[in-house]
């Protein structure tokens, strides 16, 4: 096994004013539009080509978004999975996989290759506890329970082909990864691939490029791990921010990685959550959308 290779990026902000909690950035590569999370602002975040920044207000806690196929926004909230429409600013409800029963919230989520929305739950008990779980939500709000057991549902991703689906516990600290049959959404047996400790960074959102390789925002050290399909750290790239959430391709070529952080004062002093760019020698995907 090689020691993986050290990067540290020539970075830039490409967002501010401050973010609470930055995550689940999406690219969308009809309009060259990055967007985005906050999620205790609660907000969605829109960068337009132009370099404007519109910020839509939600009406509770929001975990991640999706695009649709007719330019609406899929969001999971706090109250469940809705559909924006950023044009009108009307938001409707969809379903709420999650129910009142669980101390917790609608966390990481992502459309699949199978076109529905896939997103986990976070356990918001004090201390967190291990009732999260990850569902697959249909257009029509049907929802499937995919996967249980879990304290902190994040990390989706696909391979390439969509025939591999990756998923992390943040709190539990581990990447699995689950056969996928990317037309009807069907999964496989999960299988741990590997542990993180909190100095390889917790494994929180993530996304995947073009060669199969897995990019974990490591959460807790300040890093982004590209990861092998075997499970081994390849590349260790070095950020200037202590908290990264979720890396996401971009940019004409799809070789520009945005990465959110959140706000945090573990260095010693605050730091407000932003989005940071850099450019990689690897190549992204095209987000699949909802519908």
């Amino acid at each position: 096994m090689t020691a993986p290779r050290i990067i540290h990026p020539q970075t830039r902000s490409v967002i501010e004013p401050s973010l609470t909690v930055g995550e689940s950035p999406v690219w969308d590569d009809a309009t060259g539009t990055l967007w985005l999370v906050d999620i205790l602002a609660p907000a969605v975040v829109r960068l337009s080509a132009s370099g404007q920044i519109d910020r839509f207000d939600m009406p509770a806690t929001i975990g991640s978004l999706g695009l649709c196929r007719d330019n609406r926004i899929v969001v999971g909230l706090q109250t469940g999975v809705h559909l924006f429409d950023p044009v009108s600013g009307k938001i409707k409800f969809l379903c709420d996989p999650v129910g009142r029963d669980m101390n917790g919230r609608l966390n990481d989520g992502k459309v699949g290759p199978d076109g529905h929305f896939w997103i986990g739950s976070i356990s918001e008990a004090k201390p967190q506890v291990n009732d999260a779980a990850l569902f697959r939500v249909g257009i029509d709000g049907s929802t499937r329970t995919v996967a249980t057991g879990l304290t902190s549902s994040n990390g989706l991703a696909w391979s390439p082909d969509g025939r591999r689906m990756y998923h992390s516990d943040s709190r539990q600290c581990f990447l699995q990864a689950f056969d996928f049959n990317p037309k009807t959404g069907d999964l496989g047996d999960g299988r741990r691939l590997r542990s993180f400790t909190e100095d390889d960074g917790r494994p929180d959102g993530a996304t995947t490029d073009r060669d199969g390789f897995y990019w974990s925002a490591g959460v807790s050290a300040g890093r982004l791990n590209r990861i092998s399909p075997e499970g081994e750290i390849v590349e260790i790239y070095i950020l200037p921010v202590a908290a990264p959430t979720m890396p996401c391709f971009g940019g004409p070529d799809l070789s520009t990685l945005f990465v959110t952080s959140l706000s945090t004062d573990r260095s010693g002093r605050f730091e407000a959550g932003m989005v940071i760019a850099f450019d990689v020698d690897a190549e992204g995907m095209p987000p699949f959308r909802f519908g």
